[in-house]
Protein backbone atom coordinates (compact mmCIF):
# COMPACT_ATOMS: atom_id res chain seq x y z
CA UNK A 1 0.00 0.00 0.00
CA UNK A 2 2.80 2.42 0.89
CA UNK A 3 4.70 1.69 -2.35
CA UNK A 4 1.54 2.27 -4.41
CA UNK A 5 1.01 5.62 -2.69
CA UNK A 6 4.61 6.69 -3.37
CA UNK A 7 4.33 5.64 -7.04
CA UNK A 8 1.04 7.49 -7.45
CA UNK A 9 2.47 10.60 -5.77
CA UNK A 10 5.53 10.51 -8.05
CA UNK A 11 3.31 10.10 -11.11
CA UNK A 12 1.10 12.96 -9.95
CA UNK A 13 4.12 15.24 -9.44
CA UNK A 14 5.52 14.32 -12.86
CA UNK A 15 2.20 15.17 -14.51
CA UNK A 16 1.94 18.42 -12.58
CA UNK A 17 5.43 19.37 -13.70
CA UNK A 18 4.50 18.79 -17.35
CA UNK A 19 1.24 20.66 -16.88
CA UNK A 20 2.90 23.80 -15.50
CA UNK A 21 6.47 23.80 -16.86
CA UNK A 22 6.69 21.35 -19.76
CA UNK A 23 6.18 21.73 -23.48
CA UNK A 24 2.61 22.86 -24.29
CA UNK A 25 2.00 23.79 -20.65
CA UNK A 26 -0.88 25.89 -19.36
CA UNK A 27 1.14 29.16 -19.46
CA UNK A 28 1.99 28.40 -23.11
CA UNK A 29 -1.69 27.80 -23.82
CA UNK A 30 -2.70 31.06 -22.16
CA UNK A 31 -0.03 32.99 -24.07
CA UNK A 32 -1.18 31.49 -27.36
CA UNK A 33 -4.80 32.31 -26.54
CA UNK A 34 -3.80 35.95 -26.02
CA UNK A 35 -1.86 36.00 -29.30
CA UNK A 36 -4.85 34.56 -31.16
CA UNK A 37 -7.13 37.17 -29.59
CA UNK A 38 -4.76 39.99 -30.58
CA UNK A 39 -4.48 38.66 -34.13
CA UNK A 40 -8.27 38.44 -34.44
CA UNK A 41 -8.59 42.09 -33.38
CA UNK A 42 -5.92 43.10 -35.91
CA UNK A 43 -7.69 41.13 -38.63
CA UNK A 44 -11.02 42.81 -37.82
CA UNK A 45 -9.42 46.26 -38.08
CA UNK A 46 -7.83 45.37 -41.39
CA UNK A 47 -11.13 43.96 -42.66
CA UNK A 48 -12.92 47.23 -41.80
CA UNK A 49 -10.19 49.21 -43.55
CA UNK A 50 -10.47 46.99 -46.62
CA UNK A 51 -14.23 47.48 -46.72
CA UNK A 52 -13.74 51.27 -46.70
CA UNK A 53 -11.22 51.00 -49.51
CA UNK A 54 -13.57 48.77 -51.52
CA UNK A 55 -16.36 51.31 -51.00
CA UNK A 56 -14.09 54.13 -52.24
CA UNK A 57 -13.14 52.10 -55.29
CA UNK A 58 -16.78 51.33 -56.05
CA UNK A 59 -17.71 55.02 -55.67
CA UNK A 60 -14.94 56.02 -58.05
CA UNK A 61 -16.01 53.42 -60.60
CA UNK A 62 -19.74 54.09 -60.44
CA UNK A 63 -20.29 57.69 -59.54
CA UNK A 64 -18.93 60.90 -60.91
CA UNK A 65 -19.56 62.73 -57.64
CA UNK A 66 -16.81 60.89 -55.78
CA UNK A 67 -14.41 61.38 -58.67
CA UNK A 68 -15.23 65.09 -58.85
CA UNK A 69 -14.80 65.48 -55.09
CA UNK A 70 -11.37 63.86 -55.23
CA UNK A 71 -10.32 66.00 -58.18
CA UNK A 72 -11.40 69.17 -56.37
CA UNK A 73 -9.98 68.36 -52.94
CA UNK A 74 -6.78 66.52 -53.77
CA UNK A 75 -5.81 68.06 -57.10
CA UNK A 76 -7.35 71.53 -56.77
CA UNK A 77 -9.25 71.23 -60.05
CA UNK A 78 -12.15 73.50 -61.00
CA UNK A 79 -14.86 73.28 -63.67
CA UNK A 80 -14.71 75.25 -66.89
CA UNK A 81 -15.81 78.88 -66.40
CA UNK A 82 -15.73 78.40 -62.63
CA UNK A 83 -13.90 80.90 -60.43
CA UNK A 84 -12.06 79.66 -57.35
CA UNK A 85 -11.53 82.03 -54.42
CA UNK A 86 -9.13 81.16 -51.65
CA UNK A 87 -9.58 83.07 -48.41
CA UNK A 88 -6.36 83.27 -46.45
CA UNK A 89 -6.63 84.32 -42.79
CA UNK A 90 -4.68 87.42 -41.78
CA UNK A 91 -1.49 86.48 -39.91
CA UNK A 92 -1.45 89.64 -37.79
CA UNK A 93 -4.88 90.29 -36.31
Amino acid sequence: MRVTLVVLLALFLALQYRLWFGKNSLPDYWRLQQEVSNQKATNENLERRNQLIYADIEDLREGEDALEERARNELGMVKKDEVFFRLVPDRNP
